[in-house]
């Protein structure tokens, strides 16, 4: 795991060398640059394999190919027996890394089919004055890239872009105004004018002064296969999920794994302790405050540690830590963002234990488990059923498709977005465009082309392959929400403590296997993740299986309503909006007493608000 970055043109080493030097976090081990008359290449190292020979930048036997990159390839003794095989010489000891360079001089691009793994790579072809830049498949692995005045510059993170003299700090109203709807800026966008985030399993290929980007890898919904058999289906879901979890626990160095007693968590650790001697080292995040809801983590938590032996550990926080860290917090990210941000918090604790963790990211996404994924079937059969919801004549089948549900909320829903998923998913949002038109300020409006968030939204939709409702809505969030939010934090969020985070779920292998499975078998009769929880079944006690979903968040919200409320309001005080002048004060500060005289739909709302005031005074 490290950061990379680099440009094009003439060597200049200072530059380099500022650039690199602000992502010291994600590789505090060691330094490397390769330049020449035509590339910059720089990283910062956080060893992980190879530890003596695995040195960076690597070469080919004749230096003509030169690489950075950042993540882990897990199939890479495979991929080096084939390559040895042929013919090619290997001068590290078992880098994965060299792995990359050999491949390429092998396949040429063809080469990223082969590769298990989450990386993003800059891969310079000397002889063809070829740059090639690569993002994983799922987008686990940041990559951000300006190009201006024919030169192309690249990172890990933003910030070591804007310390190149051809960056300049600009903010990108248009891109910032989406951040107000989905919680963060939506790739390829990002909050600076001119700097662009690579999207999920896309190259971009640098030559003779030109860029083209191309697609090498999407998910496809579109093979619903194997005549819902629930038996083969659970035991390719174990099969592979085992296999993920072995690949990822190849290790030169401690790891561990995150642990908050849920079943995505608790069957990583349950796996892992196949594949171990020693007792797995497991971390839980808790609170200071008595709230019944977290309290719950650290119970089940526990329980899995006893009956797996493992070396348990738990980090206990209070509402004033993130106060302190928000700061640190949106930093990490560069750009405004008001997600789940505990991975910060936890991450503290696993940097004094290991390097490694290995946690249950992407499950909730793959089987269906959020709010959004529990509407899909409800608001697709609505229509049909609305007549026997209203005379209370629904079959018991029936009502387990609507339980958790009150029929005037999905109504409502139904009503507003005509039953249109592309509608009704908008409508979860944080801030609907209508309402941005009450929040932007005249001179805010003025910066941004047009307010139309939907339209975004719209044409994902439109690329779907998914036909059942569930599936749908779990391609597009896959395609959107995940990369630019959930492995978004995930990524930095960790590597603000230089610690890697390798998320089995995410192997491409089990996706695309889940990908054809039925959206009825992830939530069946109600129950969300279905067919997962049975196959965890020989794995996990029941009460653990059966626990009530509690996501991996922050109480923010219910710190907000007290304890808070001081911090907030001085955040979002009228000196400090004043400051900037681009929210229609009013409305921010009627939301604001609406919030504290009880209705606290605004949770969100007024978050949203923070987080960015917070990220604007930090950068501009």
């Amino acid at each position: 795991m490290c950061g990379i970055c680099g440009f094009t043109g003439k060597k200049d080493e200072v530059i380099l060398k500022k650039m690199t030097d602000s992502l010291f976090h994600r590789g505090p081990d060691e330094e490397g640059f390769y330049f020449d008359d035509k590339i910059n290449l720089g990283i910062r190292r956080l060893s992980i394999i190879d530890l003596e020979t695995g040195h960076q930048p690597i070469h080919n036997e004749d230096k003509t190919i030169w690489m950075v990159f950042n993540g882990e390839i897990y199939n890479f003794q495979e991929l080096r027996k084939d390559l040895e095989k042929i013919g090619h010489n290997f001068y590290t000891h078992h880098s994965d890394g060299e792995v990359l360079v050999h491949l390429y001089e092998e396949y040429g691009i063809d080469f990223l089919s082969k590769l298990n793994g989450m990386f993003s790579i800059a891969l310079w072809d000397k002889k063809n004055e070829k740059l090639i830049l690569v993002r994983d498949r799922m987008g686990v692995k940041p990559l951000f890239y300006c190009f201006i005045q024919n030169i192309l510059i690249f990172a890990s993170e933003i910030k070591a872009i804007l310390l190149h003299p051809l960056c300049n700090l600009e903010a990108d109203y248009t891109a910032i105004s989406y951040y107000f709807t989905f919680k963060n800026i939506p790739s390829p966008f990002t909050a600076f004018k001119n700097i662009y985030s690579l999207r999920p399993a896309e190259y971009l290929i640098f030559f003779k002064g030109k860029i083209t980007k191309h697609k090498w890898w999407k998910i496809d919904f579109s093979k619903q296969l194997y005549n819902n058999d629930e038996e083969f289906i659970k035991k390719n879901i174990i099969y592979l999920l085992e296999d993920a979890v072995r690949l990822r626990m190849i290790c030169d160095v401690p790891f561990g794994a995150y642990l908050s007693g849920g079943i995505d968590s608790s069957s990583v650790v349950s796996l892992m302790s196949r594949y171990s001697s020693k007792p797995i080292k497991t971390f839980s995040l808790g609170y200071e405050d008595e709230l019944k809801n977290k309290e719950a983590d650290l119970y089940y938590a526990r329980k899995i540690s006893k009956i797996y032996h493992t070396e348990h550990y738990e980090y206990i926080m209070s509402y004033k830590e993130l106060i302190n860290d928000i700061e640190d917090v949106l930093t990490a990210f560069d750009q405004p963002f008001s997600g789940t941000i505990s991975t910060y918090f936890l991450t503290k604790l696993i940097r004094k234990h290991v390097k490694v963790a290995l946690s249950g990211d992407g499950s909730d996404e793959l089987f269906g488990s959020y709010l959004s994924h529990r509407l899909a079937q409800p608001m697709y059969h609505f229509k049909r059923l609305k007549a026997k919801i209203k005379k209370n004549r629904l079959s018991p089948q029936e009502k387990l498709l609507f339980s958790g549900f009150q029929n005037d909320f999905l109504k409502g829903l139904y009503e507003k977005s005509k039953g249109k998923d592309y509608l009704w998913r908008s409508l979860l949002y944080v801030f609907l465009d209508e309402e941005k038109e009450k929040l932007f300020s005249e001179k805010f409006k003025h910066e941004i082309k047009e307010i139309d968030t939907l339209k975004i939204i719209k044409n994902h939709f439109q690329d779907l392959t998914a036909k059942d409702p569930l599936n749908r809505i779990l391609e597009f969030e896959w395609n959107t929400q995940f990369p630019d939010q959930v492995l978004a934090f995930v990524d930095f969020l960790s590597m603000a403590h230089s610690v890697e985070i390798r998320s089995p779920f995410l192997d491409w292998r089990l996706v695309e296997f889940v990908a054809t499975i039925p959206g009825e078998l992830k939530i069946k009769n109600g129950i969300v993740k279905y067919i997962l929880k049975q196959a965890l079944v020989p794995l996990l006690p029941e009460e653990i299986i059966n626990r009530p979903k509690e996501g991996f968040v922050l109480p923010i919200f219910d710190w907000m309503t007290d304890k808070l409320k001081d911090y907030i309001l001085s955040v979002l005080s009228k000196d400090r909006l004043h400051k900037h002048n681009l929210f229609n004060e009013e409305f921010v500060f009627d939301l604001i007493e609406d919030y504290y005289s009880g209705n606290h739909k605004n949770s969100a709302k007024i978050w949203n608000l923070v987080c960015f005031q917070v990220w604007w005074e930090k950068y501009f």
